[in-house]
């Protein structure tokens, strides 16, 4: 899995190891030990799949008290996901960035 960082302190794009042949894909979307070894650490206790027809918004992600990390992918289409910093203490705080999965 490749780590791209961002222009957001602590948001980063994961890019996992895609493995094809003529019988379609497989792809590991998560993996302790490895996300361990990338620095990542958190402990992910859910996972959730959605579907959207064309032009769906799907709402803002904004925790104080519980905050959760993100994982988010494409299966098919293209999504445009942004984030943005609201920690008032960070040394982003204000900035955005559009982070786009192209399928």
């Amino acid at each position: 899995m490749k780590v791209l960082p961002t222009s957001l302190q602590g948001v980063l794009l994961l890019e996992p190891q895609v493995f094809g042949d003529d019988r379609g894909f497989f792809l590991e979307s998560y993996n302790r030990r490895k996300f361990a070894e990338l620095g990542i650490h958190e402990e992910f206790v859910q996972d959730n799949h959605s579907f959207s027809v064309r032009n769906t918004l799907r709402g803002l992600h904004y925790q104080v008290g519980q905050p959760q990390g993100k994982l988010v992918r494409a299966i098919v289409g293209t999504i445009l996901d942004v984030a943005a910093d609201l920690r008032r203490y960070s040394a982003t705080f204000g900035r955005f960035r559009d982070l786009f999965a192209v399928r």
